[in-house]
């Protein structure tokens, strides 16, 4: 009986060890995808470790902070093909994260906060990105997106975008629009969590068929059992098995 209640007390202070750890730091493996209108998604993977709810302990999701330089691509090729787009042919980015903090409810659809996306993306004209027929380059910063505020460049084709925080809510740019969320609701900051928020990218031109270009920021993130947390629940319930048996043979 001894053995048992051991076995047990180990089991416990694995599943209250591993909340602990979880409660503060997180692996996560995700995405940090750039929606510009109708083109190809660029998708960013990416992997590393959060803070979850800060020293809070577990519970509903409210707090995230993500490190830079999680995403990045650098001259990543997106072809073009699609004529309804055309004078676009192709376009190049070059992007990383900056550091994100997201706050809120995670059981609701107040969550969200700032992470700038750093990089520029390369819009070629009437050709391929590094072709001879290439004959012109829209340069979109990207500075913006993610946290807010308005970049204008000036030049052959003037540009403004125009970027915003992150939410788990609705982000929206007229008619289109795109949904981020928490899975589970009740405790998004645990092993096997999904968190995505969203954000828009305005982008408005000189060029009439393009005077406005909806464009979307999509940040997913599902978090992962730390190596540390299994090793520990993988002893207690061990342990349970080894009493078990032992308990059998008398």
């Amino acid at each position: 009986m001894r053995k048992l209640s051991y076995a047990v007390a180990a089991t416990l202070l694995a599943f209250g060890l591993a909340g602990q750890a979880q409660a503060v730091e997180l692996g996560f493996s995700g995405s940090l995808s750039v929606q510009i209108a109708t083109l190809d998604p660029v998708v960013l993977p990416g992997a590393g470790t959060a803070t979850v709810n800060g020293s809070n302990g577990a519970g509903h999701l409210s707090g995230v902070q993500l490190p830079a330089d999680v995403f990045a691509v650098d001259g990543f090729l997106v072809p073009v093909t699609d004529p309804s787009v055309f004078p676009i042919a192709g376009v190049a980015v070059t992007a990383m994260n900056g550091a994100g903090a997201f706050e809120g409810n995670g059981g609701s659809g107040s969550f969200g906060g700032q992470m700038p996306v750093i990089g520029v993306t390369k819009v070629c004209l009437y050709g391929a990105c590094g072709s001879s027929v290439n004959i012109s380059n829209l340069e979109v910063p990207l500075t913006v997106v993610g946290q807010g505020g308005q970049v204008t460049v000036m030049g052959a084709v003037n540009l403004t975008v125009i970027g915003a925080p992150w939410t788990t809510g609705t982000a929206a740019i007229g008619t289109l629009t795109q949904m981020g969320g928490v899975s589970p609701l009740s405790n998004t900051g645990a092993p096997s969590g999904n968190l995505t928020l969203v954000t828009p990218i305005f982008i408005s031109t000189n060029i009439g068929a393009f005077a406005v270009v909806p464009a979307f920021a999509i940040l997913n993130l599902h978090f992962v059992p730390e190596p540390g947390t299994l090793v520990l629940l993988g002893s207690g319930i061990a342990g349970l098995v080894a009493v078990g048996r032992s308990r059998a043979r008398k």
